[in-house]
């Protein structure tokens, strides 16, 4: 199988690039410098890179409409104007744990949105995934150290995620009507001992899982049924989140980072935080808009 080309889509280096998402109403793909408290964006495929400064670190964006966003932030979830770039407080999330901040989070076909948070240390299993749509937020699973991989089958039947340093990569099913999970999650793939870590994932309209392997420079795509059906090189180590962009859907790009990287490392690592776009056809799916 011929390894497809892949080009760099952003040359800006993010420290932790994460996050991205494709938003089909202005042809612009967002994404974030975590640590850096960044909003990046970018016309696809060749517009400039525009970095908006943050007040704190966010790390999901999710579309509400033509006017609107919601972030994803370490305090809570923001309305965000898409003109003015005003952020408006929408509901508060562990603002009153400043040791947490948010990370991994996605929307499901419902409109609900899985929303992950995570020690900012990452030295213990403070974080959570919590479940938000309406205004309403619900604890669904607690005892987390890193939340990742946290995406949806195209039916919303089911959810996948994963406690990074767990090295398991889960399911459960998912009530296809609220985003709900209804039952208990079980091993989807079982990566421990293996190169890299699980890292962002995303779903195709196939039901391929996509994922992006943190530490090995790597995107992998596995079948519903969990065999791998191919794996594409990065160039970065820290690969970090996929997403599906263009008018079609039909091509991945994905974030990376140089987050705990002295100066000889990045010098071996010369494009660790960039954002690549990988030159291969897939059956992608728009994000669905986020109920507020």
């Amino acid at each position: 199988m011929a390894e497809p080309a892949v080009s760099i889509f952003s040359d800006v280096a993010c420290e932790l690039g994460e996050g991205p998402s494709y938003d089909p109403d202005s042809g612009k793909l967002f994404w974030f410098d975590i640590v850096g408290r960044k909003l990046m964006e970018k016309a696809f495929p060749d517009g400039a890179t525009i970095a908006h400064d943050l007040p704190f670190m966010a790390s999901a964006i999710a579309f509400v409409d033509a006017d609107r966003q919601l972030l994803v932030a370490e305090n809570g979830l923001y309305l965000r104007d898409v003109r003015t770039a005003a952020l408006t407080l929408h509901t508060p999330l562990e603002a009153d744990n400043p040791l947490t901040r948010s990370n991994d989070s996605r929307v499901h076909p419902s409109g609900a949105m899985w929303i992950g948070t995570m020690p900012k240390d990452e030295g213990s299993k403070a974080g959570a995934i919590y479940w938000f749509r309406a205004g309403e937020i619900r604890l669904l699973y607690s005892d987390i150290a890193i939340p990742n991989s946290i995406c949806f089958s195209p039916d919303g039947a089911t959810a996948y995620f994963t406690d990074t340093p767990s090295g398991l990569l889960l399911r459960v099913a998912c009530d296809p009507l609220t985003g709900m999970p209804s039952g208990e999650p079980a091993v989807f793939l079982d990566w421990r001992g293996q190169e890299g870590w699980i890292d962002g994932s995303v779903v195709d309209a196939d039901g391929v899982l996509w994922n992006a392997r943190w530490g090995a420079g790597s995107v992998d795509a596995w079948s519903p049924e969990g065999r791998r059906l191919r794996s594409i090189s990065i160039p970065a180590s820290q690969s970090s989140c996929p997403a599906f962009a263009g008018p079609d859907a039909a091509r991945l790009v994905v974030t990376s980072a140089w987050k705990g990287m002295d100066a000889e490392v990045r010098r071996a690592d010369p494009h660790a935080g960039k954002t690549f776009l990988i030159d291969l056809p897939v059956r992608g799916r728009f994000e669905p808009k986020v109920s507020i």
